[in-house]
């Protein structure tokens, strides 16, 4: 069974969580490091990705900074969304070459990850044909945004546990109209950690890999 590092990085600012990112992405397709798992918090940020359209941006750049929340272009895949307190994000630098070599299929199987993650909290959440990421009764729970790069994977999902969602009134959440709710609206008062633990597990069990929490966290360049 293949080995996958489990980094569970608490709070980070977003750009020190990219750069982290690219330089495990540049490690992996050298062959340097095996994958990886990161799952962490960010503070309040909205994210474009390369496909994205500003106009679902809602807001300009001196209300988000009134707001407290900061901008990104991103390379992933989708259009905006926000990340915040309360939120467990995850960002999988996996070689699918060593998986399967179907990008759907990722994108599926964290879908996956999620929806059994959630089960585990008592709530029946699924998918919506021809649509990305995690619902609930019509409602988005989870977004999904990826990267490949000669099929090394980075950025991944987003998991709205405990966060404040008057936050998405500054966007169209990946382009679409639909509502956004999270695991606290739906009664579910879970702790963070809680959830990323359940998550990690049901990650090792989809992506048949084991999870290995043991190494610190690699320095991001310039630190």
């Amino acid at each position: 069974m293949r080995s996958c590092q489990l980094r569970e990085l608490g709070r980070i600012d977003y750009a020190k969580a990219l750069e982290l990112q690219q330089d495990l992405a540049r490690q992996r397709k050298q062959g340097q490091i095996g994958d990886q798992l990161l799952l962490l918090e960010h503070a309040h940020v909205i994210t474009l990705g390369r496909n994205g359209r500003m106009e679902n941006l809602l807001a300009g750049e001196e209300v988000l900074r009134r707001a407290g929340i900061s901008f990104y272009p991103t390379n992933r895949g989708g259009d905006v969304t926000y990340h915040g307190p309360g939120q467990l994000v995850g960002y999988p630098i996996l070689d699918l070459r060593e998986w399967k070599r179907d990008v759907v299929g990722y994108v599926r199987a964290i879908e996956q990850v999620i929806i059994d993650t959630l089960a585990e909290f008592g709530i029946t959440a699924g998918r919506i044909p021809k649509l990305t990421g995690v619902w609930v009764q019509g409602r988005k729970i989870a977004a999904i945004g990826v990267h490949l790069s000669r099929w090394v994977t980075s950025h991944g999902f987003a998991l709205n546990v405990s966060t404040n969602l008057t936050y998405f009134q500054y966007i169209i959440p990946c382009g679409l109209t639909k509502p956004v709710t999270s695991m606290a609206q739906l009664g579910v008062a879970a702790d963070l950690g809680a959830v990323s633990r359940t998550l990690a597990g049901h990650f090792g069990r989809v992506f048949d890999c084991k999870l290995v929490d043991e190494t610190p966290v690699l320095a991001a360049p310039g630190e």
